[in-house]
């Protein structure tokens, strides 16, 4: 039996014709994954109408230096519960560092350093989370519906979210019109 690939700070982009129409054209970014599960945060959509300064609102924060970005849809569980997908260069006090590559925070206070300037350069907002527990999503890998590639920071915070599907295809060298959601036999 070959030892599960663990996607900590990697991509995960569903493949055309995925079941579960949530996962539609998703491209996660995933922020821990060994043997007791995964956690990925939903980069490649947003919520339409809902923009950072609508959760600064609903906390009390003044906007004070933050843009009004759009919020990402991160994922279907807990779609209440807010993350910030950043730049290594800012750190709190729940913040996981991802391989390296990123970093997670879940706590009001990487909001309030946004708004007042002294927060990470590079974010993006989300709510909700995608989450397997341990080995589902190994199994999951084992069947058609994802591709993963390695976590290119440039995918993450340079290109809009309605962009990032299909270029983290071409970053794999993928054109993803070609690809097809029926299957065939041999």
């Amino acid at each position: 039996m070959q030892p599960p690939v663990y996607l900590t700070g990697q991509f995960l982009l569903a493949m055309p014709g995925m079941a579960d129409p949530r996962f539609d054209h998703a491209v996660i970014a995933i922020c821990a994954h060994d043997t007791d599960g995964a956690i990925g945060i939903g980069v490649g959509a947003t919520i339409d109408g809902l923009t950072l300064h609508d959760l600064l609102d609903q906390f009390g924060i003044a906007h004070g230096a933050a843009p009004a970005v759009p919020v990402h849809f991160g994922g279907p569980v807990e779609p209440r519960r807010g993350f910030v997908v950043h730049s290594t260069d800012w750190s709190g006090q729940d913040t996981i560092d991802v391989a390296g590559r990123w970093a997670l925070s879940s706590t009001l206070d990487v909001l309030r350093a946004i708004a007042a300037g002294s927060g990470p350069t590079r974010y993006l907002v989300a709510l909700g989370y995608a989450g397997w527990g341990g080995g589902q999503l190994d199994g999951e890998l084992s069947r058609p519906g994802w591709f993963h590639l390695g976590g290119d920071t440039g995918l993450l915070f340079d290109l809009p979210a309605a962009e990032r599907w299909a270029g983290a295809f071409a970053t794999a060298g993928i054109d993803p019109r070609l690809l097809s959601a029926a299957t065939g036999t041999a």
